[in-house]
C-alpha cells in the first residue's frame, strides 16, 4: 500500500512543533553550552546568536570554536564543518521521494531545517502512511527556536552548564535516533542502503584520513540511495 501524497498545512506545521518541543528542552542545554564556550573563545554576543540562529548545527558549531582564533583559516573550517554535516547528504537521499512533488520553493523550505531528529521522526511517520511533513518543518522550527534560545541564555547562565557531555547528556540524540531506526520502516531497501553507508564509513575509518569516514559513509549511502528513488516497490 503507498503512502498518501505528502502536504504542508499550518494545522500539520503546528503538531509538528509540539511533538518535537519535549526534546527540544535537551537542545537548550546544548545551545546554552555552545553560548558560553564561544564567549570564552571572544566571540561577540551579536555574532554568537548569529552563527547559531543561520548554522543551527552543534556539532559543526563546537568544532568550528576549536580552530577559532586570532587568525582563522577558512578552508579548514569549511571542510571540517561539511565533514560533520557530510549525513545530510543521506537525509536528503530519504527525503526526496516524498518531496518531489513539491514547487522548488516550499521543496528547499522544507528541508531547511532539517536535523537528525525532525528527519528521523517525519520519516516514520511517512512509512507508517502519515503525514510527516508537519513534523519535518513544525519540528525543525522548535529545534532551532530552543537551540537559539539556549544559545541565548548561555551567553549570561552558560557557567551552570558548561560541560552537557559530563552529564550524560550527549547520549540523548543517540538514544533517540536509536528508538526511530528500530521502530522506523524494515525493508532490503533501507538495508542496503544503511548497510553500505555503514561499511563504507567504517573502512575509511579505519584507512582514510581522520574525519573522512563520515563524508564517505554519507556519500556511499547517499548515493545508493539516490539510485533507488522513484523505485515503488521494495527489493
Amino acid at each position: 500500500m503507498s503512502n498518501p501524497q505528502q502536504i504542508i498545512t499550518g494545522q500539520n506545521i503546528y503538531s509538528g512543533f509540539k511533538q518535537l518541543i519535549p526534546l527540544s528542552l535537551f537542545v537548550v542545554i546544548f545551545g546554552l553550552a555552545f553560548g558560553l564556550a564561544a564567549t570564552q573563545v571572544g566571540l561577540d554576543n551579536g555574532v554568537i546568536l548569529a552563527m547559531s540562529a543561520s548554522v543551527f548545527a552543534g556539532a559543526s558549531q563546537f568544532a568550528t570554536l576549536e580552530l577559532w582564533g586570532e587568525q582563522v583559516s577558512l578552508i579548514p573550517v569549511m571542510i571540517t564543518v561539511f565533514a560533520i554535516n557530510a549525513r545530510h547528504l543521506l537525509m536528503g537521499a530519504s527525503l526526496q521521494p516524498h518531496l518531489a512533488h513539491l514547487s522548488t520553493a516550499k521543496r528547499y523550505g522544507a528541508v531547511l531545517l532539517v536535523s537528525d531528529a525532525n528527519w528521523a521522526m517525519s520519516l516514520q511517520a511517512i512509512n507508517k502512511g502519515k503525514q510527516g511533513l508537519g513534523v519535518l518543518i513544525g519540528g525543525g522550527i522548535a529545534l532551532w527556536f530552543f537551540w537559539s534560545l539556549g544559545t541565548l541564555l548561555g551567553l549570561y547562565f552558560g557557567n551552570l552548564i558548561n560541560d552537557p557531555f559530563s552529564l550524560g547528556l550527549d547520549m540523548v540524540m543517540a538514544c533517540f535516533l536509536l528508538a526511530m531506526v528500530v521502530d522506523g520502516d524494515k525493508n532490503l531497501r533501507i538495508f542496503c542502503i544503511w548497510s553500505l553507508a555503514a561499511l563504507s564509513s567504517l573502512l575509511a575509518y579505519w584507512y582514510l584520513p581522520p574525519n573522512s569516514h563520515v563524508i564517505v559513509g554519507a556519500l556511499a549511502g547517499g548515493t545508493l540511495g539516490a539510485i533507488w528513488i522513484g523505485k515503488k516497490h521494495e527489493c
